[in-house]
């Protein structure tokens, strides 16, 4: 890879390591001596992905559409930016060939994706792509090709960016990703709730209720294939699975006077961690899916909910109010004496534990704003992200580097909708739903 471009990317990779600390997921054989941050705004890389070439005629949509979806994946990051095609002087007509690497110079693209596209009669579909340094005119890792139904091209095409992003960046992916969330439909006073899927672009969209009750809180388990949340259906709130391969769903406890929310899986997604309302006790409980046996792990007379594991599963953080208002804790997975994180003004709620183990997200209430933030386990290094009338429920991208939630507007007819934020507080982008959107919570990236 030329050197302008390496401290380029290393640049931008820089930044997201000061937030993150000493797990900052740079490959560990970047040249780190070259680090130049320079100040807090990424410069984003030029990238050009010319039309992806159609190899029979077959292909020929397949070989637009695709090319577009890995661009608006590379460009969503706020870490490259799109040459447009009115300026492109060459194009690509031979997947073989070499580039015109002077062609591409010129129009100072630094980085070059190329691409073929074919379809068989069986409706099979085959990708390949190279990426190219323009400056040292070489390739940066091998060519790689992807089989599969034509039915699953936007997947392909995520992956074609997944395996751009990391070669550029250095990081893992999470563009074949999706997201389960609460679509919402009607006015804030009578506002009609059920259960969504979407690719993490917002392509793709699945309901997976109806409206008949008020659902809440939707969360992947750690194989994509179930998810649990919570229902009114019962009149109260209750946790449900579902299997989304079947469609079916079960209550996950047998208890119909005692209220349960904020469920969330284990890492190895044998156990659930939620909170049970007994009275005016409000406390985490930890249920084996296995057994469906129940173990009590907090007794604080206080509120004590939105349980997150470590990704070891080790332990868990959790937001409770027994020191007078919401603070973020951390204790054993099996239970035990908490210790306190959170310090600074304000209320914590939602915590979320990073993927990568080394920071917590969350939700903060302070001076009548809310704020999506980070801080280290530890509590230290507090960075509040976003600032709004209600920003909530933060969840994590797979790779820990981007975190999404749901913001709403001031107002009587306030429309809640989804957005994303890197760990800068930099790229704040909506993600496009067909309607309002809240309570998102991102799955690991698909298999």
């Amino acid at each position: 890879m030329g050197h302008k471009m390496i401290k380029k990317l290393i640049k931008a990779a820089a930044i997201l390591m000061l937030l993150a600390g000493p797990q900052g997921g740079m490959a560990q054989d970047r040249p780190v001596l070259e680090i130049d941050v320079g100040g807090p705004v990424i410069d984003p890389i030029p990238v050009a992905v010319p039309r992806f070439i159609a190899e029979n005629g077959g292909a020929d949509r397949l070989a637009i559409d695709i090319a577009a979806v890995v661009m608006a994946d590379l460009v969503s990051t706020g870490l490259l930016r799109e040459i447009p095609g009115s300026a492109h002087i060459s194009g690509t007509s031979n997947f073989n060939a070499a580039p015109q690497f002077a062609d591409w110079r010129v129009v100072n693209a630094q980085a070059l994706v190329t691409g073929a596209v074919s379809t068989s009669s069986d409706g099979r579909l085959v990708v390949k792509f190279r990426l190219f340094d323009v400056f040292a005119q070489q390739t940066i890792g091998d060519g790689v090709q992807y089989t599969g139904s034509a039915e699953g091209w936007r997947r392909m095409a995520h992956k074609v960016a997944d395996t751009i992003y990391s070669r550029i960046t250095g990081e893992t992916g999470y563009f074949d990703s999706r997201i389960v969330f609460i679509s919402e439909t009607g006015p804030k006073n009578n506002r009609l709730k059920r259960l969504a899927m979407m690719d993490y672009d917002g392509a793709n969209l699945r309901y997976l209720t109806d409206d008949s009750a008020i659902v809440l809180a939707p969360r992947f388990s750690p194989n994509t294939r179930d998810v649990i949340y919570t229902s009114y259906a019962s009149g109260l709130p209750q946790v449900y699975l579902m299997n989304l391969e079947t469609g079916r769903q079960s209550p996950l406890i047998d208890d119909a006077l005692n209220m349960a929310t904020a469920p969330r899986f284990s890492p190895d997604g044998t156990k659930v961690v939620l909170s049970i309302i007994e009275g005016t006790n409000t406390d985490i409980y930890l249920i084996d899916l296995n057994t469906r046996s129940r173990t009590r792990l907090t007794t604080n007379g206080g509120i004590d909910t939105t349980p997150s594991f470590s990704p070891d599963g080790t332990q868990i953080v959790f937001s409770s109010d027994r020191a007078g208002r919401p603070q973020l804790y951390i204790m054993p997975a099996t239970g035990g004496d908490p210790v306190r994180i959170s310090n600074g003004n304000g209320s914590y709620n939602t915590p979320v534990w990073s993927p990568r183990g080394d920071m917590i997200a969350f939700t903060k209430i302070k001076s009548g704003r809310f704020h999506i933030g980070v801080m280290r386990v530890d509590g230290t290094r507090e960075n509040l992200l976003t600032a709004s009338f209600i920003d909530e429920a933060p969840t994590w991208s797979p790779n820990g580097r981007v975190l999404m939630f749901f913001r709403e507007t001031a107002g009587a007819n306030g429309a809640p909708q989804i957005y994303s934020v890197d760990l800068t507080g930099r790229n704040l982008r909506r993600i496009d739903t067909p309607g309002f959107a809240s309570d998102p919570n991102w799955s690991g990236v698909l298999r």
